[in-house]
């Protein structure tokens, strides 16, 4: 398997930045972003630059390390000024603000800060590849399964969460096909999940979002694999809009649909997915995105929600990097 991208967050401590791949740019140039101003980050994370709630709680943690770094001696009231400014780029993904109260919980001296980030990163590899473990036993050599949005090693520092089982089965020598829904309106499964399988020599299938139906009724899928940003008490499941009607869809074609997260994206505080914060994002993203012409006229009211939940029961099990579970034992 080849793998040529390089990790999507790191941490450049000699020269104390945080270095990202510039998503938005892919997948016609690979383009690394150093940051270390607060209005950089804020601008990197809340457009999209970087993505993925693995990947943004890395992304934040480093991030906080570095705006330590820049000053003199560490500010307590200014590092949780800038650590609620990060909060609040993405409310959604939990894993976020997960990482920020890890950072702001440890002695504020610019060395447990920087160690405190690292072991953040160090840690997301080693859950990403646990969940890969774990996931690679429900494959089988042949199969193909359907993912949404990226949930691959872009929107972690390596590996990822639902692409980690197809990363880890090619490593044991299994073939794994998998289709890639192409995600609107952002199309992040066209852009960045076609694009880091082809670059790690995996078989990918493009296509439009309201093409999975028919794929599933041919019996071309063996099983659903998507991520998670944030997952509530009772097993509920936000993730990229869209992925509510995959489930829907699974549970009538009779296929498993799993959700591979690590431990920090399940939310104690959060009964059901009725009380999970929804991102809405720009008009724009539809309307004029990716086009040089309007695709809708001016006067067009626009509903853009960046994530939908899914309920518990359309749960086959949680993949964790503690194994495999059915919903209602994930839940806390």
């Amino acid at each position: 398997m080849r793998t040529q991208i390089p990790d999507t967050v790191s941490f450049d401590r000699e020269n104390n930045r945080l270095l990202l791949i510039d998503q938005t740019r892919l997948p016609n140039e690979t383009r690394i972003l150093a940051l270390r101003t607060i209005e950089e980050m804020e601008e990197a994370i809340r457009s999209l630059r970087v993505r993925g709630a693995p990947a943004i709680g890395v992304a934040a943690a480093i991030g906080l390390a570095v705006l330590a770094g820049e000053m003199g001696g560490v500010d307590d009231a200014l590092l949780r000024e800038y650590a609620l400014r990060l909060k609040k780029t993405r409310p959604t993904a939990v894993n976020l603000a997960w990482a920020i109260d890890r950072m702001l919980s440890v002695g504020h001296t610019k060395e447990m800060l920087a160690e405190t980030a690292l072991a953040i990163w160090r840690e997301d590899i080693e859950t990403c590849r646990r969940i890969g473990g774990h996931g690679s036993a429900l494959l089988r050599d042949g199969d193909s399964i359907l993912t949404h949005c990226n949930a691959g090693r872009l929107a972690a520092v390596r590996y990822g969460t639902a692409l980690a089982p197809v990363y880890v089965a090619a490593e044991q020598g299994k073939h794994v096909h998998v289709f890639a829904g192409e995600t609107r309106p952002l199309l992040q499964g066209a852009r960045l999940t076609a694009y880091e399988l082809a670059e790690a020599g995996i078989p990918v299938t493009l296509l439009c979002d309201n093409m999975a139906a028919g794929l599933m009724q041919s019996g071309r899928v063996s099983a659903v694999f998507i991520g998670a940003d944030r997952v509530a008490a009772n097993g509920d499941t936000a993730n990229k809009t869209g992925s509510l009607g995959l489930s829907v869809l699974a549970r009538a074609f009779g296929l498993p649909f799993y959700v591979c997260a690590p431990a920090s994206t399940f939310d104690r505080s959060c009964p059901t997915g009725a009380q999970i914060p929804i991102e809405r994002r720009g008009a724009e993203e539809l309307t004029t995105q990716w086009y040089q012409n309007r695709m809708a006229p001016s006067g067009a009211a626009v509903y853009n929600p960046a994530f939908d939940v899914v309920p518990a029961e359309n749960i086959t099990a949680f993949i964790t990097e503690d194994g495999v579970s059915p919903p209602r034992k994930s839940a806390i």
